[in-house]
């Protein structure tokens, strides 16, 4: 079993090295996994890098030393998957967030699209924004991530649309598309930004809008998925298709 990964909000690690985790994650790591000295444990910025070793002290019950025997840095993947997921009803934002994060998505921009029956507005937005960024990151330790996806700010279609302009490969899933994304030709370099509409669909106004930008309508199968699963699945297809499943 892969040793556990806590998060450290800036992580100054150096082999043969000492690293503290104390506060949450620390609570976590001492009363919640109860680790013990001489246990393994891996600490990350989230950001790309990684601080491996094994705990060395433990105080109290919120408080760890860990002794550092390798360091590593992950690049920055390419090419880079940003996902423009549609709000979906309920908690099933999060469940969408928590599965692309497990799979390997690089970012997520929430979605503010017409046919969305709900709407971050104020006080409940920035509530529901910071829900799905606490999901991506408890999401990346379970996986052992040690680069967490961005959460963007909520994007309106102008914004997304901009987005998919700049992109070097950009698509809307739509069940009418009529190239399936499993041949689709994608760059092995630069960025591939994806849009998930809400379970009403992507409008024809929005569709255009995004086709102006450069974006064109593909399949996932045969069968339609939730807008909470077809982003996973995609961003599933797109990581073994440009071999970073590899």
């Amino acid at each position: 079993m892969t040793a556990p990964v806590f998060v450290v909000e800036r992580l100054r690690a150096a082999t043969g090295g000492t690293v503290t985790l104390d506060g949450a994650e620390g609570r976590h790591a001492v009363s919640v996994r109860r680790l013990r000295v001489g246990e393994e444990i891996v600490l990350t910025d989230g950001a790309g890098t990684g601080a491996y070793g094994t705990v060395a002290a433990v105080e109290g019950k919120d408080r760890l030393e860990v002794a550092v025997r390798e360091v590593r840095t992950e690049p920055e993947p390419g090419p880079r998957i940003t996902v423009v997921q549609a709000l979906p009803k309920g908690d099933r934002g999060e469940l969408a967030v928590e599965t692309m994060t497990e799979t390997g998505v690089d970012a997520i921009v929430p979605w503010a699209a017409s046919r969305c029956i709900t709407q971050w507005k104020g006080e409940r937005g920035l509530k529901a924004l910071a829900k799905w960024r606490a999901t991506a990151r408890e999401a990346g330790k379970q996986s052992r991530r040690l680069r967490f996806p961005e959460v963007a700010e909520a994007a309106s279609t102008k914004q997304v649309a901009g987005l998919l302009a700049a992109a070097d490969f950009a698509a809307v899933l739509h069940e009418e598309g009529a190239e399936p994304l499993a041949t689709a030709d994608l760059p092995s370099t630069g960025g591939i930004v994806l849009v998930v509409g809400p379970e009403g669909g992507v409008s024809p106004e929005e569709l255009a809008a995004f086709a102006e930008a450069g974006a064109r309508p593909y399949r996932l199968g045969r069968s339609v998925l939730r807008t909470s699963t077809a982003g996973t699945a995609a961003t599933a297809l797109l990581l073994g298709r440009t071999g970073r499943w590899a």
